[in-house]
């Protein structure tokens, strides 16, 4: 899309939003008060930046942008606060938000041939549906299954022959484990991808879920108040994702300053088409950085790396930033564990201490001690190169961390009430 293109998408957008007397104010105070004030790229960046607080406070319709007579269906996430963000959309966003995901299950070769398994939760989490609706668009045919009850997956998925798997890349590898426990082989499936998000994942783990599932393994990425899953997905070439011309993306540091290409941020997205829900210069608390050019795939236009983590799962620990995803990368450049942990985060003598559950493979488990201490002093010296911290690395048997059937469970933290 070329400049003038994305500024007349752009004063879209702001003219949609302008419908909500919430933004209406936020602009104003930004000195912007028609479409017609966005001359410039400089202009669109002066107006503040939306964040999920601004949802809440709003709740529940507050920033719809069209009346509720034409809001078909809403979509919420959980809130911690009791409140979910809830998201609407009219008839022209659902589909735009099909087609969207149709031309992303494109790029990566999947047909109207494919049987597709939705292992996404369905309802007012928009995974599953936003991939129902896309898969459905291209043709292909879909097995709503939605999450949780595994052996009935793998039944499923014998019987019926998928041959694409969507779904949290964690529960992916539950369902490997599971297909070991009922002596299914990846050679009985006829799986050949997997579109995997919702989560942020390891090239390390991405190459266990290839190589015990026998398939392709594709990051697709979005959020329910940008549009849900699609705003950005692999093409098999696997070097970044694809973002979906319906969406400006920018990425800013921590003061909010935009950053040029290949400099790593926060991902911040405004919608260009949508009228339901529009969203001004959107925090996705993601961290990633953008480039922009043509894919081999043919794809032209912004790219952005996979999510390396989320601002908001940052731990700091003795004064030192530290993502769950660094940790990973860690344990999984040892051999002999699986890729199944638990961060453990507490406070002794106001001491922050980190203590790493790390699930031993069936192979490596041993009474050998001598092995077992050389393994887990390994793994120690891995992490600490990493993310500079000393750490306790506790390896335990094989299958006895808690598997999660949605998002994995990755950081327990005890120091609440001893701060």
């Amino acid at each position: 899309m070329n400049q003038e293109g994305l500024l007349e998408g752009l004063r879209k957008t702001v003219q949609q939003v302008l419908k909500a007397p919430y933004y209406q104010k936020k602009l104003a105070e930004a000195g912007i008060f028609y479409p017609a004030d966005i001359k410039t790229i400089e202009d669109f960046r002066r107006i503040p930046l939306t964040q999920k607080e601004d949802l809440r406070q709003n709740y529940p319709f507050g920033l719809f942008a069209e009346p509720m007579d034409k809001i078909v269906r809403v979509h919420a996430s959980s809130g911690t606060t009791g409140k979910p963000t809830v998201v609407g959309y009219t008839r022209e966003d659902i589909k735009l938000w099909a087609k969207i995901v149709a031309n992303g299950l494109k790029r990566i070769g999947v047909t109207t041939n494919d049987v597709i398994q939705v292992a996404y939760g369905y309802g007012l989490f928009t995974g599953g549906m936003g991939l129902h609706y896309g898969c459905e668009r291209l043709g292909a045919l879909v097995i709503p299954i939605s999450g949780g009850n595994t052996h009935r997956q793998l039944m499923l998925m014998r019987d019926f022959g998928s041959t694409v798997l969507c779904c949290t890349p964690s529960y992916a590898l539950y369902l490997a484990d599971s297909m070991e426990e009922v002596g299914i082989t990846k050679e009985d499936l006829k799986l050949r991808i997997g579109i995997f998000g919702a989560e942020p994942w390891t090239e390390k783990m991405r190459y266990e879920i290839e190589n015990r599932l026998g398939i392709r393994a594709i990051d697709i990425y979005g959020l329910s108040e940008i549009m849900g899953p699609g705003v950005s997905m692999e093409c098999l070439k696997c070097n970044g994702l694809h973002i979906d011309e319906n969406f400006y993306p920018e990425v800013l540091d921590a003061e909010g300053n935009v950053l040029p290409e290949g400099e790593p941020g926060e991902l911040v997205f405004t919608s260009l088409d949508k009228m339901g829900f529009p969203v001004l210069r959107y925090r996705t608390k993601d961290l990633t950085s953008l480039s922009y050019g043509t894919c081999e795939c043919g794809h032209v236009g912004w790219t952005m790396q996979r999510v390396s983590a989320r601002v908001d799962d940052m731990l700091i620990i003795r004064g030192v930033n530290v993502f769950p995803s660094q940790i990973e990368e860690a344990i999984l450049s040892v051999s002999g564990v699986e890729p199944h942990y638990l961060i453990i985060v507490d406070r002794h003598d106001n001491l922050d201490t980190l203590e790493v559950l790390v699930e031993l493979s069936a192979d490596s488990f041993t009474d050998e001690i001598r092995e077992l201490e050389l393994l887990q002093a390994n793994i120690e010296d891995k992490i600490e190169e990493v993310i500079g911290l000393s750490v306790k690395v506790r390896l335990v048997e094989p299958k006895s961390i808690p598997r999660s059937e949605g998002k994995a469970k990755r950081v327990e933290d005890r120091r609440k009430g001893k701060m």
